[in-house]
């Protein structure tokens, strides 16, 4: 139940995550070579649920990715967007052809509060800034500090798994409430701006195993 009252179900939710950074405890970033840190996270598909990164050794205090496909990627070459960037590929849901960008996240599901469209929302949001005319950019960088609940410690043959819990609540609650009776449908970028200024809050950290 949102903020404003209304139940839902959710029956898809996936998004983009990339451009991992990581901090260790002396303060010193490593950043994750980019061809190997675009994933995407279907809650369906079990597997998409556990990214792998390769880190050199160390003890890492903070973990730091964007939500979403940065500006840089979404302009490139289409043989360069490959894998779960491919358009005519894995990404062909997630990709707006008359845009020309990436859908970060997709949101849907149904409410009894929603009397059009068989009680369906739909929440794509997307939006990197454009090409050149002013445009909204829903670009979220995401930083997850793991102090409270346990550092990665990376050694060499042992792998070290970070939990980290997303809260699909708050992509509906948070800075704005969003209702379904009032919005049921975003396709575009702009009305994606208060879902993404939300759910940049969605993701906590709730232990990890060394």
């Amino acid at each position: 139940t949102n903020a404003v009252g209304e139940s839902f179900k959710v029956t898809k939710f996936k998004y983009y995550v990339s451009n991992f950074v990581v901090t260790n405890t002396s303060g010193v970033a490593y950043t994750v070579p980019q061809d190997s840190c675009y994933f995407l996270i279907d809650e369906s598909d079990a597997a998409s649920r556990k990214p792998q990164l390769s880190l050199p050794e160390g003890e890492y205090k903070t973990l730091t990715f964007t939500v979403g496909v940065d500006s840089l990627r979404n302009t490139k070459d289409i043989s360069e967007r490959t894998g779960v960037l491919d358009p005519a590929g894995t990404a062909s849901d997630m990709y707006w052809g008359w845009n020309s960008g990436y859908i970060f996240m997709k949101f849907e599901g149904t409410s009894p509060a929603i009397t059009a469209m068989g009680g369906a929302f739909m929440y794509h949001i997307g939006g990197f800034g454009g090409y050149s005319s002013p445009s909204p950019n829903n670009i979220k960088v995401i930083t997850v500090d793991l102090t409270a609940r346990g550092t990665a410690k990376v050694k060499q043959g042992k792998s070290a798994n970070i939990h980290l819990m997303a809260d699909a609540l708050k992509i509906v609650n948070g800075t704005t409430n969003i209702s379904f009776a009032t919005l049921n449908m975003v396709h575009a970028i702009a009305p994606g701006v208060p879902l993404a200024n939300n759910y940049i809050n969605m993701f906590s950290h709730d232990h990890t195993e060394n």
